[in-house]
């Protein structure tokens, strides 16, 4: 636990460069820190001072308290008409036979799975397809809502709505007012990437612009819904690159307020077309998560996606700053798993969660997608 003593460790200790103890101050005082700021922390920062400063800004928000929810995934198709480079999970449509495309009755089946399961979350997202377009969605939605309604539908990142309502001729705010009237509930935070221009031409060529991405999120805000924001590092991005990315999300959310979390994903460099870029270490991990948690201070919550970063890493990271892991996921993933992550087959229950997170000195909370409680494992 943060403590006063570690706050004036770090303001006393003759080693610290000065221009490292005022951004210290600035975050003990609570106080934003600035874009300039933000990439120091990058260049100059020790592991140990930005796990301090984090950690100050996470018990600040939610003491001592690391969530989960129960939930599983839906991925309708790994078949692709984009081919981004740092991809292991599409193929695309003229190789479609080395992937799958999922029915709405297959899908439903999916969901029947889980009838005697108290899962609360649906997490829906996957390649890009021509005939899973607007119909197709409105209609699973619907269906899904029918057959079991308090089920959460988290689905489809703005790059699978900008083909989509392109294709229908609809707006994106046409478009988002049907796929909420069809049940869907709230948003992810895949497809980000990174919002520098010549970065994401380079790696995600062809997909929605980094204005079309924060576009559908804000619209989707300003309709009175939540969303979450995700950012790729550890590719042939910059400190600079990282820090522009976060800032952007940072002025959106000053001004929606709509995000509910913000989750670095981690570059995994299994058969893709980056596969000679070395991945970054464990030490890279924990440190862009402190600082996210540094930056994103009108963020609640900084997630460690124990699928892909391994949930010994993700268990690491509850002491730089993250306060939440995801859910149970139940073997339903596979976009991280054919990217070559340490989870090959993704799955933990209720207890390997609680327990994980106690042995990390912290104390478990079941939530659900919009983090009202479900219950906390204190005494467990």
């Amino acid at each position: 636990m943060f403590n006063k003593n570690s706050a004036e460790l770090i303001l006393s200790k003759s080693s610290y460069p000065e221009e490292l103890k005022r951004i210290a101050k600035k975050v003990f005082n609570n106080e934003r820190i600035s874009f300039e700021e933000g990439i120091l922390l990058y260049q100059k920062a020790e592991l140990g001072f930005l796990g301090i400063l984090a950690n100050y800004v996470r018990e600040n928000k939610n003491g001592n308290y690391v969530y989960f929810n129960h939930n599983f995934h839906v991925e309708p198709t790994n078949v692709c008409v984009y081919s981004c480079a740092f991809c292991s999970y599409s193929r695309l449509i003229k190789n479609k036979d080395q992937g799958w495309e999922l029915s709405v009755n297959e899908i439903l089946d999916i969901v029947k799975k889980y009838d005697n399961q108290d899962v609360t979350e649906v997490h829906i997202t996957g390649g890009v397809v021509p005939k899973q377009d607007l119909k197709f969605y409105t209609d699973l939605f619907s269906k899904i809502k029918s057959y079991r309604p308090n089920l959460h539908i988290k689905a489809l990142t703005p790059v699978e709505f900008h083909y989509i309502f392109k294709k229908a001729k609809v707006s994106y705010e046409e478009g988002l007012i049907l796929m909420k009237e069809a049940g869907l509930d709230s948003l992810p935070g895949g497809g980000a990437e990174i919002f520098n221009t010549e970065i994401r031409d380079k790696i995600a060529g062809g997909k929605c612009s980094t204005d079309e991405w924060l576009s559908i999120h804000e619209i989707w805000h300003k309709m009175g819904n939540h969303s979450n924001a995700t950012m790729l590092y550890g590719h042939i991005e910059s400190y600079e690159h990282r820090i522009d990315h976060m800032d952007r999300l940072r002025k959106l959310q000053d001004k929606t307020k709509g995000f509910n979390a913000f989750i670095p994903l981690k570059f995994r460099n299994k058969d893709n077309a980056m596969a000679h870029i070395n991945e970054v270490s464990v030490i890279e991990d924990l440190r862009n998560y402190a600082v996210s948690r540094i930056y994103l201070d009108n963020f609640a919550h900084i997630k460690s996606y124990w699928a892909m970063i391994g949930r010994s890493t993700a268990q690491l990271s509850l002491n730089f700053g993250t306060d939440d892991l995801d859910g149970t996921i139940d073997d339903t993933t596979k976009i991280y798993s054919m990217a070559g992550s340490e989870e090959k087959n993704p799955k933990l229950t209720t207890q390997e969660l609680v327990d994980l997170i106690k042995s990390a000195g912290k104390i478990p909370v079941q939530r659900d997608t919009l983090y009202n409680v479900v219950k906390e494992y204190t005494n467990n």
